[in-house]
């Protein structure tokens, strides 16, 4: 009998026969999987030490159909200088930080040819590179881990780098819902502690209509779902929102996203002098001017993108 039909033939039969099965499976791929892990072993460190970057990657027409689902935009308001490091942080996290991977990881919307003298790094969790091939297709997208370490390796060497770190991270998330617009920022000063650091500029960005994307179950501060979510965050480091988007075939349930508009705007550098060991007053100042320039950004901007005259940028 062939290989086909010993095959067919262990799938149909006892258990000991379909054991057979998941052996000859698994005596074809046991190649790969050695080469892979191989693989693996030499390259563990490359989230940590700035990736490999590949604009070819970044430049696949996938990346423009998906940021024309939506449509993003991408809008700068000043030239950056290549002689400069900088450290941007994305503003807010939504349910799934679609803008920050379309906008800073692909060329979807035009960012090579906006500036193509600047490397862009999108911070991610470290947990991000744990899927096998999954990570080289990060990787491949110019993303790091958002270790103290991966963010210091990249800003503290080549000029022309720019790390984008999605400041509010996990927490922000359960506040992500349509029309509001609420920021965790107040504790997070450990990427001021880092900008000082390694001298590298900061730079406020706003994506406008990252919130529409879902909806997402009530779950106000204090309330029981609220204070789960919370305990899990806690607990596994990544934040749980019960939400829902569209379908494919119906616009009212499903896990895609909806097709509302998104305009991320870059805003300009805020020069930072580079403090070896910085003070804490040094770095509730530099908080405190960075807090100040989102919060230009966004009330300079909200009416040019959707968002009523009246709406307030909550920050907690």
């Amino acid at each position: 009998m062939s290989a086909r039909g010993d095959i067919c033939s262990d799938l149909t039969q006892c258990p000991v026969h379909q054991n057979r099965f998941y052996f000859r499976i698994f005596s074809c791929l046991w190649p790969i999987l050695l080469a892979y892990s191989v693989w693996l072993y030499y390259d563990w460190d490359s989230p940590k030490r700035g990736a490999y970057r590949s604009t070819w990657f970044m430049r696949q027409r996938i990346h423009n159909w998906y940021a024309n689902y939506f449509p993003v935009k991408l809008h700068k308001t000043e030239e950056l200088n290549p002689n400069e490091n900088y450290l941007i942080g994305s503003h807010p996290h939504g349910i799934i930080s679609m803008a920050a991977f379309v906008n800073f990881a692909t060329n979807g919307t035009g960012i090579l040819e906006m500036f193509p003298h600047i490397e862009f790094h999108l911070c991610t969790l470290v947990g991000q590179f744990y899927t096998p091939f999954r990570r080289e297709w990060g990787l491949l997208h110019g993303m790091i881990d958002c270790s103290r370490e991966s963010l210091t390796h990249v800003l503290s060497g080549k000029k022309g780098k720019a790390c984008v770190l999605v400041v509010g991270g996990a927490e922000e998330a359960l506040d992500a819902h349509p029309g509001h617009h609420i920021l965790t920022i107040y504790r997070r000063k450990g990427f001021i502690r880092l900008a000082l650091e390694t001298g590298a500029n900061l730079i406020p960005c706003y994506s406008f209509g990252e919130n529409d994307l879902f909806k997402q179950a009530d779950n106000p501060k204090g309330s029981t779902i609220r204070m789960i979510q919370t305990t899990l965050k806690n607990v596994l480091g990544i934040s749980p929102p019960i939400f829902h988007g569209r379908g494919v075939f119906n616009y009212n349930f499903g896990l895609l996203p909806f097709r509302k508009p998104i305009n991320t705007v870059l805003g300009a550098p805020i020069k930072v002098t580079k403090v070896t060991n910085p003070t804490q007053e040094q770095i509730d100042e530099l908080h405190k001017t960075y807090i100040m320039k989102l919060q230009e950004l966004f009330e300079s901007n909200k009416t040019k993108y959707g968002v009523p005259a009246q709406a307030q940028l909550v920050l907690q």
